[in-house]
């Protein structure tokens, strides 16, 4: 079949390893304009808030901090001489050089920068066929202003909107927010950059075969683990191919022409089929994003019926962090003259190592309480929120170290180890005491736990 010859021409055309297996992954100010009104006995909300010129009414589903609402005004990937506007420039100059319309007039792909970070829980979750039970709903994970809106958790909650707006070919790139665990790799906020490319029947086969194979079954044909029900077996196989050639080279560009990639199979409820993109380097495999088939639901709910496409999402920090070896996060947020200097003068296409400026010693203190009434993921999420509004980023880590039920009172006790370290000084224990037992006091204010 025509799906066939293609992959075998797209391999015989590689000159790299490449193993073929079986995630997908703004600007303006915000503030708040009123004063703000008590709301649950966790946290404050504003009466109305503005971001990126959006003023939005906070009930009580609002769940997001002070820190959080701070990080909005930080802007990283676009500031320049900062380690994520390189690597997402890079990525940018790589699809820009590589991909261009016909005659070579301009750039295939449309980059969208400034998309509004508050968007609706259809665009966040519905429009991308998340499951209403799927644990990314939940309060614990996402950052809610109201009933119907939230932070955006990932970049393709624009996906949707830009397809219905008639994009076909566009990068999205911007921050995203989600209530995660605390160490070296996972903060509120980071950033992502998001990938999609619909095709016509022209378009995918070539004008001379578009007529010859169609993009779409017959009725009858039935969901596989290759390909969509909705899906010709030849548009499925020839999608996932372009896929494939697309991020091989992408990433090629980014880890050097020697670089072995693979793909793996993987499940995102977006993409069918589905993959995670890993790349050995310096020893050892690296998952480096995901991608896949774009479930036809997701067009036709947006408009577009006579197309097909694929879709891409990277994590510009996991990229950054070991493209320059940054060992930590939290250094990306830093405004420390000895960090920001070593990429003040950097190109998005340089080479580069980051050379740690000193090694600080850890401090550690372990917080140990019992529950109130109510469920222990939900009571994790803001133990972690509150950890970081007060400590800020002097908190380097969070885990959970114990966890049990008393038998005979049926209470819950957690015990919280927060390691303590700064990124440019040495810390005391007496001022990381200081914090800790601000932290102890806001948790019983706040949630009603009894210090054990």
């Amino acid at each position: 079949m025509l799906a066939q010859r293609l992959l075998r021409q797209v391999l015989l055309s590689r000159g790299t390893a490449v193993r073929l297996g079986s995630s997908l992954a703004a600007s303006g100010d915000a503030a708040a304009v009123e004063q703000p009104a008590k709301s649950s006995p966790s946290r404050t909300r504003p009466k109305s808030w503005k971001v990126d010129g959006l003023v939005v009414k906070p009930d009580e589903r609002w769940n997001l901090t002070p820190s959080v609402m701070a990080l909005l005004e930080r802007h990283l990937h676009a500031k320049p001489g900062n380690p994520l506007n390189l690597i997402k420039q890079r990525i940018v100059n790589h699809f820009h050089k590589t991909y261009r319309k016909a005659g070579n007039r301009s750039p295939l792909f449309t980059v969208c920068d400034r998309e509004p970070r508050v968007v609706s829980l259809f665009d966040n979750f519905d429009s991308l066929l998340t499951p209403e039970d799927h644990v990314s709903r939940r309060p614990s994970d996402t950052y809610y202003v109201n009933a119907d809106t939230c932070l955006r958790a990932h970049t393709s909650a624009h996906q949707h909107k830009l397809m219905r707006q008639g994009f076909d070919n566009f990068l999205v790139v911007g921050d995203v927010y989600r209530r995660d665990e605390i160490d070296r790799t996972h903060y509120p906020c980071f950033h992502q950059m998001e990938g999609v490319r619909l095709y016509s029947a022209d378009e995918l086969f070539g004008k001379a075969s578009g007529e010859q194979f169609g993009l779409f079954a017959s009725d009858d044909e039935k969901r596989t683990p290759q390909k969509q029900s909705e899906l010709s077996e030849d548009a499925s196989k020839v999608l996932e191919i372009k896929l494939k050639q697309t991020l091989e080279e992408l990433c090629l560009a980014l880890f050097g022409k020697g670089a072995q990639i693979r793909f793996v199979d993987a499940y995102f409820p977006f993409t069918h089929p589905s993959f995670e993109v890993e790349v050995f380097y310096e020893g050892k495999w690296l998952e480096v994003l995901g991608c896949g088939v774009m479930e036809q639901k997701i067009l036709t709910s947006a408009g577009v019926t006579d197309k097909v496409g694929w879709a891409f999402g990277l994590g510009l920090e996991r990229l950054a962090m070991v493209l320059y070896s940054i060992p930590d996060i939290r250094l990306f947020w830093s405004e420390d003259s000895g960090f920001l200097s070593q990429f003040a003068d950097k190109q998005p296409e340089d080479n580069y190592k980051y050379v740690p400026i000193s090694v600080h010693p850890q401090v550690y203190f372990d917080l140990s309480f019992w529950l109130p009434d109510r469920p222990s993921h939900e009571m994790s999420a803001d133990v972690f929120d509150l950890i970081r509004s007060i400590g800020g980023n002097l908190v380097e880590q969070v885990s959970l170290v114990d966890e049990f039920t008393h038998k005979k009172t049926g209470r819950t006790s957690h015990c919280y180890r927060i390691v303590y370290r700064s990124v440019d000084r040495a810390l005391t224990k007496e001022e990381v005491n200081v914090i800790h037992k601000q932290i102890e006091k806001t948790l019983v204010e706040q949630y009603d736990v009894q210090i054990r």
